[in-house]
């Protein structure tokens, strides 16, 4: 399981940058400023988040726990629903998406929530 974590977080981070590269160079002037800011956001918890799996994948082998998985398969769905939420509501301009971006913000809150708990309980 850290080797799936280590590469998801790999991936993620991958994404994360050529998302930010996309946003910097070939969104600027196409969306407006405040979306512009809007993918920004995403493209930042995604690269903060992709760093949290190469953590969990490092606590995995120091203190291997259901908990710290759960919260791992968290940083996977909060990355997903949160920055692809705002990713696409920038981009589309499409305003409800943002409905969903909080769902993303309380499972990156509950990823964090189970790798203390799982780091504790070890």
């Amino acid at each position: 399981m850290e080797r799936v974590f280590f590469v998801i977080g790999a991936l993620s981070a991958f994404i994360g940058v050529a998302a930010g590269a996309f946003g910097a160079h070939g969104l600027k002037g196409q969306i407006s400023t405040e979306m512009l800011s809007v993918y920004e956001v995403g493209a930042r918890y995604q690269m903060y988040h992709a760093f949290a799996l190469f953590i969990v994948a490092w606590a995995l082998t120091k203190w291997p726990s259901p908990l710290v998985t759960t919260g791992g398969w968290l940083f996977v769905i909060g990355t997903i629903l949160f920055s692809g939420s705002l990713y696409l509501m920038s981009v589309t301009g499409v305003r409800w998406l943002g409905a969903i971006t909080p769902l993303g913000g309380l499972a990156f809150l509950a990823g964090w929530v189970c790798l203390a708990w799982g780091a504790w309980k070890a």
